[in-house]
This record gives structure tokens, sequence and C-alpha cells, in this order.
């Protein structure tokens, strides 16, 4: 039997490829989407093997991440919970796709996670994989009760990695996960789960991979200009780049700047509550310019159509419905949203803060000839309109104050019922 693994080389996959092996004598082929780790992926094929791995695939996806995932995310303006940029719940299908695809290279009857049983990321694999592969088998060994009899808790992974001898960033005094790709690092657990604890304290300064505590970035504000094309960033301070060249040019002005740090406590799908602290200095900053740009070019009633289905669309991806016919049509939508939404949008960035300091636009719809409180030289707009307007979209408060004010008067009887007269 051969088995793809979704392998990060962190502590949960690294103990669930040695139990795999073990418990199916399966042959395991470990599998890494490249999508923006970084320095994590250092020595991870040795590792894999090492650990008991007949393979190791390394695939760079950042760019294919950045264009086909996160780009089309942020066009919907995509935010779950008014807080959560979405970071790992996008990463997710494509790093299932990925698998598959090596999966059907090799020829393997099935593909593994390391997905927790009381996290969301089970089920972002799980229904890629339905959309995808419903013929491959998917298993899941925190699902397993023969793994969490052995593997009650972290302390016990971290004590088999080290009985091994597999190294691993976890430690029993900082046993939180940390998640990292080119949107985001996402750390929960552990330490974490004390939604009192302080995890922008000055001792916890440590955890932090991306973003400078905001407190301690430059005094002095620096400015960036964004052009956009059709709802995508092109370029970064006139410099033109593809998506991944906008995502660490992007992240490295937003971590120098302390942009893009959030704590917060959000609703999984499956039931519960979690506290996850974030950092997403480049989505944030792309977010914020996004929405700038749309504010000059996008209609107003499509905005408001838009932004209506916000939730929904950030909902989709956090449950993990990217494959869903209801998400693709979704995105239809969307992109027919997108195609004014082009211009430049100039950024201040300070201390943790983004403030728009300007935005232009060949399709502007903002027209100050119209909006200016002088005289309107095109006189495109007559004030005296407004008269009729307001009298007819005051009709139903008027009718509506009325019938309240007749009841009130007379409460046992109806606002339109007619006098009785005597004869």
């Amino acid at each position: 039997m051969k088995i793809v693994l979704a392998y990060s080389g962190g502590l949960d996959t690294s103990v669930i490829l040695a139990w795999l092996k073990e418990r199916y004598q399966a042959e395991i082929i470990a599998f890494c989407a490249n999508i923006g780790q970084e320095e994590e992926l250092r020595g991870l094929r040795a590792k894999a093997l090492r650990t008991g791995a007949s393979k190791c695939y390394i695939e760079d996806l950042q760019e294919e991440f950045a264009r086909d995932f996160i780009f089309p995310m942020i066009q919907a303006g995509a935010i779950y919970e008014g807080q959560y940029y979405l970071g790992t719940s996008i990463a997710r299908p494509l790093i299932a796709k990925a698998m598959i695809e090596v999966a059907r290279k090799e020829g393997a009857e099935a593909v593994a996670h390391g997905a927790t049983g009381k996290g969301n990321d089970q089920v972002r694999f799980e229904l890629t994989v339905a959309a995808l592969a419903p013929d491959l088998q998917v298993i899941a060994p925190w699902r397993d009760p023969e793994f969490r009899r052995r593997f009650p808790g972290r302390s016990e992974m971290i004590a088999f990695c080290q009985e091994k001898g597999i190294p691993v960033q976890a430690t029993a005094k900082k046993p939180y996960s940390m998640d990292r790709n080119l949107m985001h690092i996402s750390y929960e657990a552990g330490i974490l789960e004390d939604p009192w604890m302080d995890a922008f304290a000055p001792e916890n300064k440590d955890m932090f991979k991306l973003t400078v505590a905001p407190e301690d970035a430059p005094d002095k504000p620096e400015y960036v200009t964004l052009d956009f094309e059709q709802g995508n960033c092109i370029a970064v301070n006139g410099r033109r780049l593809t998506p991944l060249g906008v995502m660490k040019t992007l992240n490295r002005l937003g971590g120098k700047h302390g942009i893009g740090r959030v704590d917060m406590v959000e609703n999984r799908y499956v039931g519960m509550k979690s506290r996850g602290v974030y950092e997403t200095p480049g989505g944030t900053i792309l977010h914020f310019a996004h929405r700038q740009m749309e504010s000059l070019t996008m209609d107003r009633e499509v905005m408001h159509l838009r932004d209506s289905l916000i939730p929904r669309y950030a909902e989709l991806v956090y449950y993990g419905y990217w494959y869903s016919p209801e998400r693709i049509a979704l995105q239809a939508f969307i992109t027919e949203t997108q195609k004014n939404v082009t211009g430049t949008v100039r950024l201040k960035l300070y201390k943790g803060n983004i403030m728009v300091a300007g935005r232009k636009s060949p399709v502007s719809l903002y027209q100050p000839a119209i909006a200016t409180m002088e005289a309107d030289p095109t006189q495109a707009y007559n004030p005296d309109d407004a008269t009729g307007f307001i009298r007819i979209n005051a009709l139903r408060l008027r009718v509506a104050a009325q019938v309240h004010a007749a009841t009130q008067k007379n409460p046992g009887r109806p606002a339109n019922a007619r006098r009785k007269t005597g004869r």
C-alpha cells in the first residue's frame, strides 16, 4: 500500500509519518507544498527520509498560490468574522490538490494529513479530496482511536520525537503550533489556549517571525504605492511584479512597520471556539489598498451587492468549500465586479497602522465637478431634484408615523377605521 502524506516536518506530521508506516505496513511518500514557509523547508527532504518516508516531494507552488488563490480571495474582499484574513484556510485546497496529483503519479491508494480531529483543516483537506478525487481513501490519524491512545497530547508527541531523534521546534515549555505560508503565520494551542494571556506582551516577542512589534517599528512613516489592474495588484512603488513578487514585497514592508498582527477568538466550522494569533503583513496591506481602489472605481450597487456576499464567501473559504460549485459561481461574479478596479493607491505605513494617502484612476467614478460643494459647472446634478427624491423615499416613513400616532391616541381603534355616524 502507498500513502501520500501532507508533510510539513513539524511535530504532528513527523510523528504521523513514523506511525503510519508502522500501523499500515505501508510505503509512505511525503509531500510538502512550498507555499512560502521559507527556512522551515531547510533539510526537510533529508528529515522525511530519515523519519521513514520512501520519497519526499517538495513542490514550489508559491506563484500559483499567490495568483490563483490569494489574489482571487483579495478581489472578493474576504475576511472571516471581521478579523481573520484566511491565510491558513486558503492554503489547504492548493496543498490537497497538489497532493492528489502526487498520489496519481505514484499510484497511491490513499492520502493522509496531520490535521487534528478538532480543527478546520481536516474538513478543508477532505472536502477537496471529495471534490477532486473521490476514489482516494483519506487517512486521518488524529481520528484513529489507536493513535489517540498512544499520543493523547502534544507532550507525548514531543517525547516520541526526542526518543526517535526527530528534531522539532515545539518544546514542552512552549508547545504552541505554528503554520507559515506566503499569506501569514498562525499560532495556536499550548500557551495560547488561555484567551487572557497577552500574546503581544514584550516577553512574547520571540514568538513572532514576520513582524516587529509596532512600538519597535521605525519612528518615520513610509509611503508606498500599489498599482491595480482589474482588481489585481500589478506593481509596488512603480515596479511591476508577479503576484508572488507583490506578496513578498508587501510582507517585507508590512513586517518592517509592525502591520498585520491579530489576536482573535474565532468560531470553528466543527462547532467550538478557538483562539488564534496571526501575522498577515502583506495581506493586510493588499486588502486595505484594494478596498481603497474599489471605493473610487466600483459602482455603488455592485459594491453593496458584493459586500453583502463577503461573509458568505469568507465562510466558504474558511469551511473548506473552495472547489464547491457555489464558490466557483460566486468567483465568476467577483471577477465581473473587478473589471474597472484599475488605478493607483498611495498608503502611509506607520507603527502598525495603514493610512490612505491618495488614490487615482483613469476610470474613476468620482467626479469632483459633480461632488463639489461649490457651483457645479457641469449641471449634472440639480439640487431641486432632491425634493421629490426625498419626498418619495419618505412616504412610507410618514405613513408609518401617522398610523403610530393615531394608534397611540386611540389604542383600541384601528388607525384607518371610519367613524360611524348616527341616523
